[in-house]
């Protein structure tokens, strides 16, 4: 459905979210030094040169993680493993989330991992066997003349929180459609989350992941990706990988009963659907 690639400087770059794949792109790393900055001196700290903090940052972090890594296809069997990572990751810091102060919440586990089964979703592994970031995919099709609509997925969302972000999700898909943008598809690959382990960050790990996805989407003959990005650091890292904005929605500009929902910390300002077709050269 939607993504979030994770974001926050706790995740990938974001990766929304998003939290950044990879550090050794200069204009990914200007990005994550602001962002830095900016959390040093909500501390009560100064950053004076924050390229500096986040060349320290990485010397402390790099040198002490697995470097031997593997991207392989993640199975229903992988299911607690990748939940314990998007717990200590992605769900506490995607700015939504963040904004409305989730805490646990079933409805997105069961969204998160709902899609497991087509094993389109990635996982980086390091030598030990820990899964050290994920893509978490699923293809959706062309609704088809008779369809009943699709129930909204705020109707069926118990928990109070992550309703409110699903009423979100719900309008966007009420004012865009794909399909009419791309009318010789009939399906797509929703890219849902991106997240990476923080200590993994700066070693290309959201670039691999992606490219793998990529590579699944050609080999299955599907023509287009998707990803919804929450967060401004997500929307970024996919711009890298070639993505394209095909939508955007401020969050001063969504309301309900005149009042705005969601106000989450700058530099995330907007809801933001990019896409990439894989089967143009």
């Amino acid at each position: 459905m939607k993504v979030e690639v994770q974001n926050h400087v706790d995740h990938l770059s974001s990766i929304s979210s998003i939290t950044v794949p990879s550090t050794h792109d200069p204009h990914l790393l200007d990005e994550t030094c602001l962002m830095l900055s900016n959390l040093l001196t909500e501390g009560g700290r100064m950053a004076s040169k924050v390229s500096l903090v986040c060349e320290e940052m990485q010397k402390e972090t790099l040198p002490q993680v697995d470097r031997e890594l593997s991207i392989s296809v993640i199975t229903e069997a992988d299911t607690d493993d990748v939940l314990d990572l998007l717990k200590r990751f992605f769900f506490k810091d995607e700015p939504l989330n963040t904004f409305v102060k989730l805490g646990e919440c079933m409805e997105l586990e069961i969204y998160c991992t709902k899609n497991l089964g087509e094993r389109s979703s990635y996982k980086a592994v390091n030598s030990k066997g820990e899964i050290v970031g994920v893509i978490l995919n699923g293809t959706i099709k062309k609704p088809q003349p008779g369809d009943k609509p699709p129930m909204k997925l705020a109707d069926r969302c118990a928990h109070p929180k992550f309703r409110k972000i699903m009423a979100l999700m719900d309008h966007v898909d009420e004012n865009f459609d794909i399909f009419e943008i791309y009318p010789d598809i009939d399906r797509f690959l929703d890219c849902k989350i991106l997240s990476v382990d923080t200590r993994y960050r700066g070693m290309g790990i959201a670039g691999m992941l992606t490219d793998r996805t990529i590579e699944y989407a050609t080999q299955n003959d599907i023509k287009l990706i998707h990803v919804l990005c929450t967060s401004h650091f997500s929307a970024r890292v996919m711009e890298k990988m070639d993505f394209a904005e095909v939508y955007r929605l401020p969050y001063a500009d969504y309301r309900v009963n005149g009042e705005q929902v969601f106000e989450p910390e700058k530099p995330h300002v907007a809801v933001r659907i990019l896409t990439k077709r894989v089967d143009v050269q």
